[in-house]
């Protein structure tokens, strides 16, 4: 019948010719008739465009970007990997391959292709919407979603007829994109939309994440790789589906042949290059200060959470007081030290289990109770109930998996059980550098490897700081009128106690000299008994004063023990109080950020550290001039910076080792640096079993020498191992010079009873 009607039109043209103008005005007419209900969204039929408003501000997850104090990226915090590129930072090779691939006629259109546009109707009666969108067409399906849920209306769920409509959109939105937009800016947005896969969006993080390179660096074939991949991201991933995505890099270069964007020779050369990748995906564990980062990220998001900013795709930019080569530094010298000494403590326990309790002995049952405190032990717990064949059962199976070494990672097939084993050997640390004036933190290592060691052994972790605390002690003493050179004999101490017991502190070697010691000696040596014949005369509560001035938040047990280091404390805290000594006696809070921009750069907030006076310049210089002791002194436990390093500028520093060796800590001050660290096990009960390698001066101190050798080699840092620490304005008294016949001691202790009759009693310490 059909075809009967089309012979009988045929054979007379007028009504052939009227059929035709018929049908083509009539659908010009229902498409017409279309667009305007689908653009002013008739009855709720169609759904929402996206609104002029949208279009002048478009909405996009950028991520949030962390930088240093020298503006070098750290990292970034995101949901989506994307940070945005500038035209003038989309390399010439990106554009070439993106116009022959996606639009070659994108420059002669105002946002629909209708050459392509004709190519697609056969597909569009299909359901099917293969090929013919414009870039400017991709840009508005990229940036404003328009095939979202946010922007269905009633006819949404019809086949044919609801891609027909997405299409339409796409159309209306990209004619009015090209009306708001240069075409230099909607190829920016375009290539900051789109997406590469491995966590990848937008054409800086795609060349970073492929090829660890600039997106205005890329060449030929590497552009022409990136832009193939836009195409179905996992299908064409060059990680994930490598032959394939050779091919459609190949066909890519082929389009760019076709359009004369390539000469034959320069095509022939380039199909023939394999991919070459320096693939790196962008997460937590990768790049500087891992877990600095970490900590960061906990502030900005209280200030967020106040300030109504998302972290995670608001595009702020975030100043940190981190010093990128500093950090560099500081990493290095954790990695080579800690490297080092874990071949060492491997030997020392060779056929040992380094679990031990007071007596040296091996602990039963450790690795028993260390187990039922894994996330793992608690899963199959909630799976299992008391079935405890079956919780043994898969804490015991061996699986495939990836482990960390010092030569690098590697697989194996280890149980949950072997895991903790392994792991439990490994010596853990916390390394933090800081300006004390500013109180900007210049480098901040957290433990051996994010990955594998989330914990951070900086701020999070605590541990007793053993001869570490000391200064506080002294402190109190030479602020309350005790000279440097006031001598105290090395013999026993008796402290009474509030329960009537006695307690009888004995140092380090178990040994008394019975030799008269200056303060200065005393805390150069480390000498137990002279700190504890110093915190007798103040008692506990005085030392917290002044350790609380100092920055020092966690808790501290008011007994006369507490000048030997028994309260637990962070390197945080111990490196942000020892930088008062050095600012004048003026304690500044460590500062992690120095200012907040949006994504336009205005600034958002800058930020100020706290400050607390903690005693006058005098006792900070007097302090400095104590410490400096410990590497000036006969004996002084870091006089190797002396000798074995060969360090000739100031530095005032301070050891630490706690009881059997389970702590090792070390702080050096230098006129604008000061840093410190602690190494140790996991747990208190794995560590050396002898002084030659636990003490502080051995298992820490090295790392600290081999940060400060790598700082003063780099001029451009501008820290100087000539520099001297201020003197203060107020002239120090005589008897301030240990080292002179004179020393002062008997005027100081004449000031002792003068101002503490009922606390010395200078026969009874001569006794």
């Amino acid at each position: 019948m059909v075809k009967h009607k089309i012979k009988s039109l045929i054979k007379t043209p007028g009504k052939a010719a009227l059929f035709l103008w018929l049908f083509f005005a009539s659908s010009y007419l229902f498409l017409f008739l279309l667009i305007v209900s689908v653009q002013f969204n008739l009855l709720n039929f169609f759904g929402e465009i996206p609104s002029f408003d949208l279009l002048e501000n478009p909405r996009s997850n950028l991520a949030s970007e962390l930088y240093s104090s020298d503006r070098q990226l750290l990292g970034k915090y995101f949901r989506e990997n994307r940070t945005t590129v500038n035209f003038e930072e989309i390399s010439p090779n990106v554009l070439k391959a993106l116009y022959a691939t996606e639009d070659v006629r994108f420059f002669k259109h105002s946002g629909i292709d209708l050459k392509g546009l004709l190519a697609i109707i056969p597909y569009l009666l299909k359901g099917d919407l293969r090929g013919s969108s414009t870039l400017s067409q991709q840009t508005a399906k990229n940036l404003f979603k328009t095939r979202s849920d946010e922007y269905e209306g009633l006819f949404s769920n019809i086949p044919v007829l609801n891609k027909i409509i997405i299409k339409i959109k796409e159309w209306i939105t990209a004619i009015r994109i090209e009306r708001s937009y240069t075409k230099n800016e909607i190829l920016m947005m375009y290539l900051n939309t789109v997406e590469f896969g491995s966590n990848a969006f937008g054409l800086k993080t795609g060349a970073l994440t492929f090829f660890n390179k600039a997106s205005e660096e890329l060449t030929i074939e590497e552009a022409a790789l990136l832009v193939g991949i836009l195409k179905a991201p996992t299908l064409y991933s060059p990680v994930l589906n490598p032959d394939k995505s050779l091919r459609r890099r190949n066909v890519v270069l082929h389009q760019m042949y076709k359009y004369k964007y390539l000469d034959k020779k320069t095509y022939d050369s380039l199909v023939k290059i394999p991919i070459l990748l320096d693939y790196n995906v962008e997460n937590q564990n990768t790049g500087l200060a891992p877990y600095f980062r970490e900590e960061v990220k906990k502030e900005l998001q209280r200030w967020c959470a106040s300030h109504g900013y998302d972290l995670f795709n608001s595009g702020l930019k975030i100043y940190t007081t981190i010093n990128s080569k500093i950090q560099q530094y500081a990493e290095e010298a954790v990695s080579e030290h800690m490297a080092t000494y874990q071949k060492i403590f491997y030997t020392h326990w060779k056929g040992r289990k380094p679990w031990i309790d007071e007596n040296y002995r091996e602990i039963k049952n450790f690795v028993e109770v260390a187990l039922k405190k894994t996330p793992r032990y608690k899963q199959l717990l909630n799976q299992f109930g008391t079935n405890k064949d079956s919780i043994k059962f898969y804490l015991n199976k061996k699986i495939k998996m990836r482990i960390f070494s010092w030569n690098g990672e590697r697989d194996t097939f280890f149980s949950p059980r072997d895991s903790l084993i392994y792991y439990k050997y490994f010596l853990r640390t916390g390394f933090m550098a800081m300006d004390p004036e500013m109180g900007h933190i210049k480098a901040w290592v957290g433990g051996i490897n994010h990955k594998y060691f989330k914990y951070d052994h900086v701020k999070q972790g605590k541990r007793q700081p053993g001869s570490l605390f000391k200064p506080f002690v002294y402190t109190a003493a030479i602020d309350n009128g005790y000279s440097p050179c006031f001598k105290v004999p090395d013999v026993p101490v008796t402290v009474e106690l509030a329960d009537g017991k006695r307690w009888i502190p004995r140092n380090s070697d178990g040994k008394y000299t019975g030799e008269m010691l200056t303060l200065r000696q005393g805390l150069a040596r480390s000498i137990n008994s002279v700190t504890a014949w110093v915190i007798k005369q103040f008692g506990p509560n005085m030392v917290i004063n002044y350790a609380r001035r100092m920055g020092v938040e966690g808790f501290l047990d008011p007994t006369p023990s507490l000048c030997l280091g028994t309260s637990d404390v962070s390197v945080y805290e111990i490196v942000s109080a020892y930088g008062t000594f050095v600012n004048h006696g003026v304690w500044t809070q460590p500062l992690l950020i120095t200012r907040i921009e949006d994504k336009n750069g205005n600034i958002l907030q800058e930020f100020i550290p706290k400050t607390v006076e903690a005693f006058g310049e005098e006792t900070a210089y007097t302090m400095l001039y104590m410490m400096k002791g410990a590497t000036e002194e006969k004996n002084g436990t870091a006089i190797a910076l002396r000798g074995r390093y060969k360090f000739r500028g100031e530095i005032a520093a301070k050891t630490g080792t706690t009881q059997n060796y389970s702590d090792a800590w070390f702080v050096g001050i230098t006129p604008h640096l000061v840093a410190g660290c602690w190494v140790g096990g996991e747990d208190k009960f794995i560590h050396f079993r002898s002084m030659a390698y636990g003490q502080g001066a051995r298992l820490a101190m090295p790392m600290w020498a081999l940060f400060m050798k790598k700082i003063l080699a780099d001029t451009t840092l501008g820290i100087k191992e000539e520099d001297t620490f201020t003197k203060p304005l107020k002239p120090l008294p005589s008897e301030f010079n240990c080292h002179r016949k004179n020393d002062g001691a008997d005027s100081v202790l004449n000031d002792k009873k003068k101002y503490y009759p009922s606390q010395y009693n200078y026969s009874e310490e001569r006794e």
